[in-house]
Parts: structure tokens; sequence; C-alpha cells
């Protein structure tokens, strides 16, 4: 092969790389973005985030009778070191029961986890407990737009199809998935989600901080 063939086929082996590499660039927001079809389930999971959207989600779910109750999640926040300084603190979860109701939960509908949980591995793990525990084998889980992959994923690799998880995003959620760089939230958004799977993917070697 002569030189200048060699040259032409380095360049178009670039340029096929670099198309590609944009095209897997531009089309990142709808990879992330997931969702399983609706069957009826045990309970209703929110996860914890993105205040009102998640709850108002599952609370339309719960009005169609896919499941007879409604989980929610109870996040890590800044309770004890706030009662140091004589402030009382209400955390997501108290908000979120109260989205539930105003849509038309019933409060006895409405279960919220005793253990608190600082990542989506803690919080997968917490659901699977509370499936187990009341012998159920279905939870549908309701997140975020572009939280739906690393949530499937990170359940498949921690607990496998045994409790079966359907994972929904909240429609009023404004993350565009087809021009994410073009706001900085969804852009944060995809970033978080991306090394949250390498993360997952490599075996959760990046762990939160120890609690105190």
């Amino acid at each position: 092969m002569s030189r200048n063939r060699k040259w032409l086929a380095l360049f178009c082996t670039l340029a096929l790389i670099i198309v590609a590499c944009s095209c897997a660039f531009l089309h990142l927001g709808e990879w992330l973005q997931v969702q399983d079809p609706l069957t009826p389930a045990y309970a209703i999971v929110v996860l914890s985030g993105r205040l009102p959207e998640r709850a108002m989600e599952a609370a339309r779910l719960y009005e169609k009778d896919f499941a007879a109750q409604v989980w929610v999640s109870t996040p890590v926040g800044p309770a004890a070191q706030l009662e140091k300084m004589q402030i009382a603190f209400v955390g997501e979860e108290f908000y979120n029961q109260k989205v539930l109701m105003s849509m038309g939960v019933p409060a006895d509908a409405i279960h919220v986890f005793d253990n608190s949980i600082v990542n989506t591995e803690e919080e997968v793990d917490e659901i699977a407990r509370e499936c187990r525990r009341d012998g159920a084998h279905k939870v549908i889980v309701v997140t975020s737009k572009p939280h739906t992959r690393r949530v499937r994923l990170i359940w498949r690799k921690r607990i496998g199809n045994d409790p079966q998880i359907i994972v929904r995003y909240a429609t009023d959620d404004r993350f565009d998935a087809a021009h994410w760089w073009r706001k900085s939230q969804d852009g944060l958004d995809v970033v978080r989600e991306v090394l949250g799977i390498a993360n997952a993917w490599m075996g959760f070697p990046a762990r939160p901080e120890p609690r105190t």
C-alpha cells in the first residue's frame, strides 16, 4: 500500500471514529432514558429526589390501580447537625407524603422506609428488603428520566429478577433527552448518570462517605 493510501485509510478511520463518537454524544440522553411496560405490582416506590415530580407520578399510578400502596424512600438529611443548632428539620419524605395525599393517596396506603439511604445502591437494597419482608415479587419504581437506566442496571446487578422491577419515569420531568447538552441541569444529570453507570459496571468501587 502506498503512503498516500495509508494516510487516506488513517484519515477515513479517524473520521469514522469522530462520527461515531459524535453520534454517541448526541444520543446519550436518549440512551439513558428507559421505561418498562406497566403491569400491576405490589407497591409503587418513590425514589428520593426531584420533589414533587416523582411523588406526583406515583400518585397517578396509584389512582390507576397499578398497586395498593406507595412506598417512600427516606434520604439522609442534615437533621443531626441542625438539631445541635436547635433547628427543626423536616425531611423530603415528609413532603412526598404530603404530595401523595394531596393527590388522593390515603395516608394508610403510604409506607415510609425506616432506614435512611445515601445513594441509589442503598435505596435499591432497601426496596428489596421491604419486598422480601412482605413476600412481594414485583414493584414499580418511579424516578427521573435520565436516572432510569442506572436504576434498572443497579437493580439487576444487586437484586436480580426476583423481586422484579418496573422502572417508570416522572412524566413532568423536563429533561430533554434529544438536546441534553443545551441546559446545564440536563448536562449535569447526564454526567452524573454516566459516572454512576460506570461505577455499577465496575462493581461499585466508588462508595459514599461513611456515616457519622
